[in-house]
C-alpha cells in the first residue's frame, strides 16, 4: 500500500468525519470516503537477471504500490520527487470528470513534479468499479514507475458474477539492462528503432524461462475448488502480449474496469494500457502438478521486438493431512500460447468482449452522431536533423509517427493551463484535421513520400458532443497493429475490420447495442477501428498510441473540450500547488 497521511490533522479530521458520516445513520452506511496515499519517488537498487541497477520507484517498491478505493470514493494522492528526473503520474482510466488537473500527463495537462517540489493529485471516483492502474506519464519513466489501482464496488453492491475467494492483481512489465531513459534517449538522436527489452515480467519477476532468474518468478498459490479473481494489466512499454495459464481455463469478466459478458478461453490477449479481470476456477483437488503461467508478445510490425517469454507458477496448496510431497518433484504443465504473429486469434478474442447491456449496468451507446473524424495512425519519416550525416532511420531519415500525418510536436507548458487562462497563442492551434489531408490507398502499396507535418494541432468539441471516430491503419513502413488510448472518456467500440475502411457500406455493421466500452483499443493491422463517445468531460484530453515508442516518435493528439452551461459542466480551477514549468 501506500503510505497514509495519518500524521496530519487535516487528515485526522477528514477521517473522523467519514467514520462519524458513516457510523450516524443507517442510510449512510454506502457513504464515500476520502483516502489520502503519499508517494516518494526515490531511486531504489534492484537486481535482475543477475545484474543490479538504480531505478526510479515509487516508495522504493518495484512494482509500485497498490492503490485500494471503493466507487465514490475521494483520493488525495501526495507525490513528492526526490529523483533528478522530471515526474508526473497519471491514473489510467479514471473518467477526472472535471478534475482534468489530476489526470497526469507532462505537458498536456500539468507541468512535471520538478527534483525537490510535490504535487497533490485529487480526484473522485464517479461511476467507476474494477481493475484501473497508474503509471509515470513522463519519458519511458513508466518502465519501473507503475502499479495497481483497484475499485472496489461500494459497499454492499455485489459483483455480477460469482463471489471469488481471493482476488490477485498480475501486472505485466518490461526491463532493461541498461536505462530506459538511455535507450529511448539514444533512439530519438539516431532516428532508429530502440535497443528492445531484455525481458518481461510478472508482477516484476522474470521468471525461470531467463538467465538467472529462477528464483525471480512469481508463485500464485491457490487452494482446489476455489474461485480467484486475476486482475490482469499490461503495463509493457511496447508489446502486446498473450496470456495463458496450463491446463486451466479462465472466464473473463471485465475489461478496462467494465463488466463484460462472461466468456471462457484458455488465452487473454491483452494489449498495453489495458486491463482484463478473469475468473479461475481451480481444480476441484489437488492435482499433483504444477502449471506455467506464461506471457509472450503478439507481434504485427516490421520492427525487431523481445521474442522470449515470462513464466509464473501456480501451486496448489497441499491437502491437509498429507505427507507433504515436494513441489520441485510434482510434473510441470507448460500452456500453448498462440503464435506470435496470431491475428486470427486476437481478432476472434476481441469480437467476443460485449458490454453485459443490462438494466443495472447499461451501455450507454451514442445513438446520434454530432461530429464524425477519421484518423490514419502509423508510421513515416521526419528528415535526419544531424547535419552531414545519416540517421538509422529508413534511407538515412529519422522514424516518425503521426496521426492524420500530423506528428504531434509536445510544447513546452501544459495545454489545459493554456486552455484554462486563455493564452494559446503560440502553445497550440485548434486545427487538427477531421480527416486525412491526403486521401490514399492506406493498406496498399505504400506511398512514395513518408514524411510527415509535425506540429501541436488539437480538436475543439462543445460540450456533450457526440462523437464518432474511425481509426485507421496505414501500411506506411509496415501495417501495425497500435492500442490507442483515450484519457478522461471510455468509449464504444462499435466496429472494426480489415483493408481500408468504407464509409458506405460498414456503419451498416455497426453493434450499436452491446459494444465493448473500454478506454485502450488496438487498430487492427492493416485495418481499422470505430469508437463511439459523448464529450461530457470539459478539459484537454490527450489520446496516444500506448506502444511507448511510438508515442515517443509523435503518435498522439489532444481533445479540447469546452465547457458546458450549467456549473456541474465546467472545469474546476486549477489547484494552489499545480506544478509550474
Amino acid at each position: 500500500m501506500g503510505v497514509p497521511l495519518i500524521s496530519s490533522p487535516p487528515f485526522l479530521t477528514l477521517f473522523l468525519l467519514s467514520f462519524m458520516t458513516l457510523c450516524l445513520s443507517p442510510q449512510h452506511a454506502l457513504a464515500s470516503i476520502t483516502r489520502h496515499y503519499k508517494f516518494d519517488i526515490k531511486l531504489q537498487n534492484v537486481t535482475r537477471l543477475c545484474q543490479t541497477k538504480s531505478i526510479v520507484t515509487v516508495n522504493g517498491q518495484f512494482p509500485g504500490p497498490r492503490i485500494v478505493a471503493r466507487e465514490g470514493d475521494q483520493l488525495l494522492i501526495k507525490v513528492i520527487n526526490h529523483v533528478q528526473n522530471n515526474i508526473s503520474i497519471h491514473w489510467h482510466g479514471i473518467r477526472q470528470l472535471r478534475t482534468g488537473w489530476a489526470d497526469g500527463p507532462a505537458y498536456v495537462t500539468q507541468c512535471p513534479i520538478q527534483t525537490g517540489h510535490s504535487y497533490v493529485y485529487n480526484f473522485t471516483i464517479v461511476g467507476q468499479r474494477g481493475t484501473l492502474w497508474w503509471h509515470a506519464h513522463i519519458s519511458w519513466l513508466r518502465s519501473t514507475v507503475y502499479g495497481p489501482l483497484i475499485i472496489l464496488p461500494k459497499l454492499g453492491v455485489p459483483y455480477p458474477f460469482t463471489k471469488p475467494y481471493k482476488a490477485v492483481p498480475i501486472i505485466f512489465g518490461e526491463w532493461w539492462n541498461a536505462d530506459p531513459e538511455a535507450v529511448i534517449s539514444q533512439a530519438l538522436q539516431t532516428g532508429g528503432g530502440p535497443n528492445v527489452s531484455d525481458a518481461y515480467t510478472l508482477n516484476g519477476l522474470p521468471g525461470p524461462l531467463y538467465n538467472c532468474s529462477a528464483k525471480d518468478a512469481f508463485k500464485l498459490k491457490v487452494e482446489a475448488g476455489k474461485t480467484y479473481l486475476l486482475r490482469l494489466i499490461n503495463a509493457a512499454l511496447n508489446d502486446e502480449l498473450f496470456f495463458s495459464i496450463a491446463n486451466h481455463t479462465l472466464k473473463v469478466v471485465e475489461a478496462d474496469a467494465v463488466y463484460v459478458k462472461p466468456f471462457e478461453t484458455h488465452t487473454i490477449l491483452i494489449a498495453p494500457g489495458q486491463t482484463t479481470n478473469v475468473l479461475l476456477k481451480t481444480k476441484p483437488s489437488f492435482p499433483n502438478a504444477t502449471f506455467f503461467l506464461t506471457a509472450r508478445p503478439y507481434v504485427t510490425g516490421l520492427g525487431t521486438f523481445d521474442n522470449s517469454t515470462v513464466a509464473g507458477i501456480l501451486e496448489y496448496e497441499f491437502p491437509p493431512n498429507t505427507k507433504t510431497l515436494k513441489m520441485k518433484k510434482l510434473p510441470l504443465f507448460k500452456p500453448n500460447l498462440p503464435a506470435l504473429n496470431d491475428t486470427s486469434f486476437a481478432t476472434k478474442f476481441n469480437d467476443k468482449l460485449r458490454s453485459l447491456n443490462n438494466a443495472r449496468f447499461p451501455a450507454n451507446v451514442p445513438q446520434k452522431v454530432d461530429k464524425h473524424f477519421f484518423f490514419t495512425v502509423g508510421l513515416g519519416t521526419n528528415p535526419c536533423s544531424q547535419h552531414n550525416q545519416t540517421c538509422q532511420g529508413p534511407n538515412g531519415t529519422m522514424f516518425a509517427a503521426s496521426i492524420n500525418n500530423i506528428s504531434f510536436a509536445m510544447p513546452n507548458t501544459a495545454l489545459l493551463q493554456s486552455h484554462f487562462s486563455g493564452q494559446s497563442n503560440g502553445v497550440y492551434t485548434p486545427d487538427f484535421p477531421t480527416n486525412p489531408i491526403i486521401p490514399f490507398n492506406y493498406t496498399g502499396a505504400p506511398p512514395n513520400d513518408t514524411m510527415v507535418s509535425n506540429g501541436t494541432k488539437l480538436v475543439v468539441l462543445p460540450f456533450n458532443t457526440s462523437v464518432e471516430l474511425v481509426m485507421q491503419d496505414t501500411s506506411i513502413l509496415g501495417a501495425e497493429s497500435h492500442p490507442l488510448h483515450l484519457h478522461g472518456f471510455n468509449f464504444f467500440v462499435v466496429g472494426q475490420g480489415f483493408g481500408n475502411f468504407d464509409r458506405n457500406k460498414d456503419p451498416a455493421k455497426f453493434n450499436l447495442v452491446d459494444p465493448v466500452e473500454r478506454n485502450t483499443v488496438g487498430v487492427p493491422s492493416g485495418g481499422w477501428v470505430a469508437i463511439r463517445f459523448l464529450a461530457d468531460n470539459p478539459g484537454v484530453w490527450f489520446m496516444h498510441c500506448h506502444l511507448e515508442i511510438h508515442t515517443s516518435w509523435g503518435l498522439k493528439m489532444a481533445w479540447v473540450v469546452l465547457d458546458g452551461k450549467l456549473p456541474n459542466q465546467k472545469l474546476l480551477p486549477p489547484p494552489a500547488d499545480l506544478p509550474k514549468c
